[in-house]
């Protein structure tokens, strides 16, 4: 094979690590990836360009799972075009949603900081004012705390921390 790139090049041109790369070859979404006889893998030329295209699908919302489905379709000569099209639309209403969410914590956390800024001016220099603990009073903070929890069991089942961004 004369037109092929190492691991470190692939990784190299498209901004990810080696083991992403054999995460998305063990996902099936990269061909049969070809081993040298000392057992290195030699990725096609085409390589970059699917592994840059499953990037971009990772930032619009897909899942690596929805997307190796769609991959699958696509690769037998499938057109999973509406598929694509109904999981973007599908991202799409939970981003309008997730920004809605995010514009109403953020007026609220404007008045949480002028109120904290009254609470601070009135308590003696030294002394706890416990403005934490002003959060359990805040509906649009509980609303939050609520649908992020949601969230997280839904995704696994169990509580985890991870950034919400998907």
């Amino acid at each position: 094979m004369t037109d092929t790139l190492g691991a470190k090049a692939v990784a190299r041109a498209t901004g990810v690590s080696t083991d992403t790369l054999r995460h998305y070859e063990r996902k099936g979404l990269l061909p049969r990836v070809h081993r040298t006889a000392s057992g290195h893998r030699r990725y096609s030329s085409a390589t970059v360009e699917r592994v840059l295209l499953i990037q971009r699908a990772l930032v619009v919302g897909f899942s690596l799972d929805d997307l190796g489905r769609v991959l699958s379709v696509r690769d037998r000569g499938g057109a999973p075009c509406q598929k694509v099209r109904a999981l973007v639309g599908e991202r799409l209403v939970a981003l309008e949603r997730d920004i809605a969410d995010l514009v109403a914590l953020r007026d609220e956390l404007r008045t949480v900081m002028a109120d904290w800024d009254e609470i601070l001016a009135a308590t003696p220099r030294g002394t706890p004012a416990h403005l934490l603990d002003t959060l359990g009073t805040r509906s649009e903070v509980e609303r939050a705390r609520q649908r992020r929890q949601s969230r997280v069991t839904a995704d696994s089942g169990t509580p985890r921390h991870r950034p919400d961004f998907r």
